[in-house]
């Protein structure tokens, strides 16, 4: 019986957001900021929330510690709607946090691992995955525990008739390896940025990325900031604009423009639309500090679609 339109697997974080036009210094150098915001953290949490948003059904797997950072965030997805019964509650770690240093269309992230990078496949609920339309991993660079078990994870989602979706994030080794091939051969969405494209293709340059990809994921969609986004499906390149909006903050930003573009997927959006679609909640969630503050509800979003 399918109870979820998605399940998401990923890393879970609190965010501390700093907003202000300053660089941090060492030497016990203090400086002012404009605003500090505590609010839902972690691309995957973000995602989740943003395609709860939209009206989908989503559940959650992930792990947290028996913390503070912890029961905020899952107090905040459940109130959003979302289904937490698949995140794993670990005493002995801390539930990770990330800072981010928020300006303008700008920012810097420092984030401690905690429990992100804990989860193991043995600890995901796989009667989860039997009650859902699609799978969505998230923050693959992270997820140590897991990342080489993607593939399989995928593969079984594969056999359940789930589609899946992946958006790798930054890597911070700046190696982007770790068996992404393998994963990607089994992943039907693929959504990066285009720093990350360019970097596990190899390429220098968007399209020839695009044709290296699109050997292995039949559709991708790439972010790529106030320049919209361009998806690749069949050797075809179909682009977006973005649209004006007056940017408070940036965070999250990608991960409602995934939210969006598998909104689109799931209910059998033309690509065109799709992408218009995860263009404009990319945009709207600018509008407010932190990642989910104005996620864009769909009609809100059609509107301005238009």
């Amino acid at each position: 019986m399918i109870q979820f339109d998605i399940i998401v697997v990923g890393e879970i974080n609190a965010d501390l957001i700093l907003k202000g036009d300053v660089i941090p210094a060492f030497g016990q150098v203090e400086k002012l900021l404009d605003d500090a915001t505590l609010t839902i953290g972690s691309s995957s949490a973000i995602f989740a929330c943003g395609a709860a948003r939209l009206g989908l059904k989503v559940a959650f797997i992930g792990k947290a510690g028996e913390d503070e950072f912890g029961h905020f965030m899952l107090r905040e997805m459940q109130g959003r709607g979302i289904d937490t019964s698949g995140v794993v509650i670990d005493p002995t770690l801390k539930t990770g946090l990330s800072v981010i240093v928020s300006r303008g269309n700008d920012r810097a992230i420092l984030t401690y691992l905690g429990t992100i990078a804990a989860l193991r496949y043995d600890e995901i609920d796989m009667s989860l995955l039997q009650r859902a339309r699609h799978v969505h991993v998230g923050s693959y660079y992270l997820l140590d525990g897991l990342r080489a078990d993607i593939p399989k994870l995928f593969k079984t989602a594969h056999d359940y008739g789930m589609t899946t979706s992946l958006d790798t994030n930054y890597d911070p080794s700046k190696q982007w390896a770790g068996n992404i091939n393998e994963t990607l051969a089994q992943t039907d969405v693929f959504m990066p940025n285009e720093t990350e494209l360019l970097g596990i293709s190899g390429q220098a340059d968007l399209e020839s990325g695009l044709r290296v990809l699109g050997e292995h994921v039949p559709l991708i969609a790439v972010k790529q900031g106030g320049d919209g986004a361009t998806a690749w499906r069949d050797g075809q390149a179909t682009r977006q604009g973005s649209i004006p909006v007056q940017v408070v903050d940036t965070t999250g930003a990608g991960d409602s423009f995934d939210a969006g573009f598998i909104y689109g997927y799931l209910n059998g959006y033309s690509l065109e639309r799709m992408l218009r679609l995860a263009v404009v909640c990319g945009a709207l969630s600018t509008r407010a500090a932190g990642g989910t503050a104005a996620q864009a509800t769909l009609e809100e979003a059609e509107r301005s679609t238009e």
